[in-house]
């Protein structure tokens, strides 16, 4: 018999998730991330070893009553039959006395790697089946994210040895590479700042939020607020990083010197050089006029722009914890973002912190998707994910990182109130996209 109790030895809890693959969204201090969710901590025991443990956010939603939610699910051994099933009746009792409308998890469980049916996720996903749990096939009513992630695995999959950001980017698309290659040739200057930093220096969260907000106004998820963002920094203070990259016009116009005194020295050896000398000299200074035409484009759009000598275009902010960096906000703004390609460059920075600070998986963050087909019966794997049709950008993105596409077993729910769960799905959605349309009128203002 499982023993199955509240937790207060918070260590324990976080020593159990750090030996068991946890993410940061299972660790004691993401519900202070969460403020407007009560937090439950659960253990279960065999024979007085910690074998299960699972934090619960709770929040009470008008029409819906009390929902609890379990980010990336439980630690544990989702094939331990027994174990699932002696845990499922004890929340059950827990979810009855405290009038739960439902229990909803998102298990981080890889169901499928680039097509492949990983029996460990097909195993849990029968095992939550058999057990009561039922697969929520509307993907508007999911509480955080997606179950489609992008992961870079930073080891080498052969040989164990790490990879370094430079290796990386090799393998990734030409665009990629083309991209972080002439980011510091066209003006772009970087630096990552820490929650210090933000606290220090209140510019740095403006400049984010500036980013955010552009990148919200094109795609269609919630902006977070200044509030939000500066609070998260500060709750996950040890793992969180802002990059910031900025586009610097007079950075811009001392590299444009540069390149105009290598056309003037060129045109000088051409008075006194042979004819093949003169060719190479003369297909350098075409190539060296290109940039500059590129140049000359960038500064009138950024004069256009704002008078600022140097301003923000892109930015993301990374939360590294038990080896996995996630990418959890980032995007670039609307100005330059053709001539410059920050968002390809941002992302190399979190990279390379990734590299340096010891991750060993990049999560580069999830696919946006309508709708997922629910397996015919609980023996099948889930069915395939189609992307929104105003986000197919945004796959092809990811994908050129060469990472691996990670298909997670989705989110399930066990009910306590089939009325309440109802009214829970037919609201959710409704008042989610409520509210993006009243931000978005705002910030339209």
């Amino acid at each position: 018999m499982y023993e199955f109790k509240a937790q207060t030895d918070f260590k324990a809890f976080d020593d159990f998730l750090l030996k068991n693959g946890g993410t940061y969204m299972q660790c004691s201090l993401w519900p202070q991330a969460k403020p407007a969710w009560k937090p439950y901590f659960y253990a279960g025991f065999l024979n007085g070893e910690r074998v299960f443990q699972c934090l619960i956010l709770a929040r009470k939603l008008s029409f819906a009553g009390t929902i609890w939610y379990i980010p990336d699910g439980f630690i544990c051994d989702y094939t331990n039959e027994s174990l699932i099933k002696e845990f499922v009746s004890f929340i059950k009792a827990e979810m009855k006395k405290n009038s739960v409308t439902a229990l909803l998890c998102d298990p981080h469980i890889m169901l499928r790697v680039n097509g492949e049916t990983q029996q460990s996720g097909l195993q849990a996903h029968k095992m939550l089946i058999k057990n009561g749990f039922r697969l929520n096939h509307d993907i508007e009513n999911y509480i955080y994210k997606a179950p489609v992630q992008f992961y870079l695995p930073i080891k080498d999959k052969e040989t164990g040895e790490r990879h370094t950001a430079d290796e990386l980017i090799h393998k990734c698309e030409k665009g990629v590479r083309y991209s972080v290659r002439i980011g510091d040739q066209r003006g772009l200057v970087s630096k990552i700042c820490s929650y210090d930093d933000v606290k220090n220096d209140p510019t740095i969260m403006e400049d984010f939020m500036k980013v955010m907000g552009d990148t919200s106004g094109r795609n269609d998820f919630m902006e977070r607020n200044n509030e939000y963002t500066t609070h998260l920094m500060e709750v996950m203070k040890d793992y969180a990083d802002l990059s910031l990259v900025y586009y610097d016009k007079d950075e811009d116009k001392r590299l444009q010197d540069e390149r105009d005194a290598i056309v003037a020295a060129n045109l000088k050896k051409m008075e006194t050089c042979n004819e093949k000398q003169k060719k190479k000299l003369t297909n350098d200074n075409a190539a060296i006029q290109q940039q500059t035409d590129n140049y000359l484009k960038r500064v009138a759009l950024a004069d256009e722009f704002c008078k600022d000598r140097k301003f923000v275009v892109a930015a993301g902010l990374t939360i590294r914890y038990n080896g996995i960096a996630g990418c959890v906000f980032g995007g670039s703004r609307n100005i330059l973002r053709n001539e410059t390609r920050p968002s390809h460059y941002v992302n190399y920075l979190r990279l390379k912190k990734s590299v340096d600070s010891g991750m060993e998986i990049h999560d580069f963050g999830y696919i946006f998707v309508s709708e997922k087909n629910p397996p015919k019966n609980p023996d099948e794997p889930l069915g395939e994910f189609v992307t929104r049709e105003d986000f197919t950008g945004i796959e092809d993105f990811k994908k050129s990182f060469n990472t691996d596409r990670i298909e997670f077993i989705g989110e399930y729910a066990l009910v306590n109130n089939s009325l309440k769960f109802k009214m829970y799905s037919d609201f959710v959605p409704k008042a989610r996209k409520f509210k993006i349309s009243v931000v978005r009128k705002i910030r339209g203002k």
